[in-house]
């Protein structure tokens, strides 16, 4: 029902002006952890089926749902499913399972960048030996795999086969697939798009919104090809116009990955909407590498500098701004502060000249403190954007640098599980594959990581959350460990995230779970436990 309501609103924003599609994007963003738990619960839903007694044949049915589920969610887990589809397959000894299986598995090697392993993968699946119904899977994948290549050839010659296979390979996708469904219209648009067919392209797709579509994900596939028919067109506004409807329709769906946001929050930059195309930038970092989408990452990685330092400089240009206030309401107190001595010397013979420089010296002192309110309010936004600075540049860095680390160990524990494979050790190389070993062993990586960044920004942070604490009531890390699960919790909040969602992602509890540790800490108070987290935010703020 979700499903429908969503799209039901896509279609109706449709009419919207840009500031109102922009605010719905926002609030969607908002909602967005409603959206990722409704697209949580029916992996799980699928994954409880799949513990219950069934036959090989239901099993390598409900995979296939799985795998549709993981898709642009998380290539990993998306890629594992593939593999177990496949094992599914052998088993029932059934051909073409056996090649949607493997085809499963090229498409997401494809998408994820591995691009000799997909082919390699296809060139096993004989298109004379598939049933009708898997032709267009098999002929989207090449199309796919080409299309990704010719984006990212190096040499033009190289760019001009990648572009003649994808050209060859649409065409034939035209002609399995049914001219009114939706592929068939996204496919021929795009041919009309390459060729320069733009105006055919937007009357297509036109046409075809006036038709029900049942996926929301698919309503966000149709306004981006949208807009990039209009951006080839160099209709800009209407480029963004559908950009924003289908970052609506990602953010609906709960996939983590996905191209609209990010290039509307390149357009958003160009038009000096620095705010909103750094959150949004952002948040595509955060979900590419959740969804360790390595393409989509080294997308992000190009553009992503140059926003943010962008965004760091108008906050050094705002700052400069307030000191310049500051300059002038100063000189202008010194002139006043001269007149009324003027006029105090002047006319302090006479009454009258008495209630003029008392009613002089009231507006002076009035003067005084909306100075001194003023000169608070820098300082304090001074040191806001000190700290802000050094925690953005510290943990840009610590980002930056673990995402390059995590990369490796994955490529490194790939080709281990390759060489296994290239063995023909299946039984190994499922035992590999289903052992938590490895997540468990970056996971704690990841934590004394943050552990130790974090208290290098705030080395006294143990000892004053403790004085917060009453008395008998103290929490001191266990072991080797720098921090542990109450003081990690109360860390996350110091640098502002205060969302148990969030927290509980983070930290992979349960929201429960994370909302008792603050409860019973909060209870553990010396003095208010209503301000206790008001009270830990505060802890290592730079002193005026």
């Amino acid at each position: 029902m979700w499903v429908v309501f969503g799209i039901c609103g896509v279609l109706h924003a449709a009419n919207a002006p840009i500031d109102s599609l922009l605010l719905q994007l926002d609030q969607a963003i908002l909602n967005r952890p409603v959206y990722i738990e409704q697209k949580e619960r029916r992996m799980e839903e699928l994954k409880q089926q799949l513990k219950r007694p069934l036959s090989d044949e239901e099993r390598f049915s409900l995979l296939g749902k799985l795998v549709d589920e993981y898709r642009s969610y998380n290539t990993d887990s998306s890629l594992s499913v593939a593999r177990a589809r496949y094992q599914v397959a052998v088993r029932l000894k059934k051909q073409e399972h056996i090649d949607d299986a493997r085809m499963n598995m090229a498409e997401i090697m494809g998408t994820a960048g591995m691009y000799k392993e997909a082919l390699d993968l296809m060139h096993t699946v004989h298109i004379a030996q598939l049933p009708d119904y898997l032709h267009p899977y098999y002929y989207h994948i090449y199309r796919i795999v080409y299309g990704l290549m010719a984006d990212y050839a190096v040499t033009d010659q190289e760019k001009k086969i990648y572009l003649e296979y994808t050209d060859r390979y649409r065409d034939s996708l035209l002609l399995v697939n049914k001219k009114d469904s939706l592929i068939y219209v996204l496919i021929k648009c795009d041919q009309y798009n390459a060729r320069n067919e733009y105006d055919k392209a937007i009357n297509t797709l036109s046409s075809f919104m006036r038709k029900k579509m049942d996926d929301i994900h698919d309503m966000a596939i149709y306004a981006y090809t949208l807009s990039e028919s209009y951006r080839l067109k160099g209709d800009i506004e209407k480029e963004k116009k559908y950009l924003i409807l289908s970052s609506i329709a990602d953010m609906k769906s709960g996939v983590r990955e996905y191209v609209s946001l990010r290039k509307l929050a390149v357009l958003l930059y160009h038009e000096g909407d620095l705010d909103r195309a750094y959150s949004y930038l952002k948040l595509c970092m955060d979900d590419a590498v959740f969804c360790n989408a390595r393409l989509r990452i080294l997308e992000i990685l190009q553009i992503f500098p140059i926003i943010n330092n962008a965004y760091q400089k108008r906050e050094e240009v705002q700052q400069k701004h307030m000191e310049i206030a500051l300059i002038s309401i100063s000189l202008l107190s010194i002139f006043l502060i001269i007149a009324v001595f003027y006029v105090y010397k002047q006319m302090k013979k006479v009454a009258f000249a008495r209630r003029a420089v008392i009613e002089a010296n009231q507006k002076l002192k009035e003067l005084n403190g909306e100075l001194h309110r003023f000169n608070d309010q820098l300082m304090e936004a001074n040191r806001s954007i000190a700290e802000n600075s050094y925690l953005k540049e510290e943990y840009i860095g610590r980002y930056m640098d673990q995402c390059s680390v995590y990369l490796e160990k994955m490529d490194n524990y790939r080709r281990s599980l390759g060489k296994i494979a290239s063995t023909g050790k299946v039984e190994e190389l499922y035992q590999h594959i289903k052992s938590t070993k490895f997540i468990e062993e970056e996971l704690k990586d990841f934590y004394e990581n943050f552990d130790m960044t974090f208290l290098q920004l705030f080395p006294t942070f143990v000892e004053d959350f403790n004085t917060l604490l009453a008395e008998g009531e103290q929490t001191y890390p266990k072991g080797n460990e720098r921090l542990n699960t109450e003081l990690r919790i109360f860390a996350l909040i110091r640098l502002g995230i205060t969302d148990s969602v969030k927290i509980a992602q983070f930290l992979r509890y349960s929201v429960t779970t994370i909302y008792n540790y603050r409860t019973k800490v909060r209870n553990k108070a010396a003095g208010d436990r209503d301000r206790l987290e008001a009270e830990v935010m505060k802890i290592g703020k730079l002193k005026a």
